[in-house]
């Protein structure tokens, strides 16, 4: 399988296009044929060496993805080959197949296509977080979303909206 690899720290020139053995699943897990990678900020962060995790080199970046399960590990109920799933992996996804543990993996609703899915769970899950758990923001008030074409900026933009605020959207 190819796979984009980060065998030294810097940025996304430095990475490599390369040939890896297909990988199996173990006890847990699944194997999933890659269809989307979403890229966010800390994808940057991780190949630089600046980001809290530090995998192993060489990896391939890629933090969240979508796909069709084509393996099942010993194990794992819920999902069958060929299902649609999305989930974040935290490095990874910027591989033709991946190995996940079948607990991080979410079955993609009918009609979602994989470049939704694969792009949903940072940008959407970091935007929720804050203004739901964090902010605890209520219907009528104001929400200042700076950095609004941003892909976090675009989510709070559109949560704060579905949650009764007036937002107000700055970007530069």
């Amino acid at each position: 399988m190819k796979s984009l690899i980060s065998r030294v720290p810097g940025g996304p020139e430095t990475l490599e296009l390369a040939e890896l053995p297909d990988p199996a699943p173990g006890t847990g897990q699944v194997l999933v044929d890659v269809r989307a990678c979403g890229i966010n900020y800390p994808d940057v962060l991780i190949i630089q060496d600046l980001y809290q995790m530090k995998p192993a080199r060489p990896f391939a970046p890629g933090s969240e993805i979508s796909g069709e399960v084509i393996a099942i590990g010993d194990g794992v109920s819920g999902f069958m080959v060929g299902d649609r799933v999305f989930g974040r992996t935290g490095w990874g996804g910027l591989s033709e197949k991946i190995v996940m543990p079948a607990n991080n993996c979410v079955a993609m609703p009918a009609g979602m296509s994989f470049e939704d899915a694969g792009s949903l769970l940072l940008t959407f899950g970091t935007s929720y977080h804050a203004l739901k758990q964090r902010a605890k923001i209520q219907p009528g008030e104001s929400l200042l979303v700076l950095g609004a074409a941003g892909g976090v900026g675009i989510a709070a933009v559109q949560i704060g909206k579905a949650m009764g605020a007036r937002v107000i959207a700055a970007a530069s």
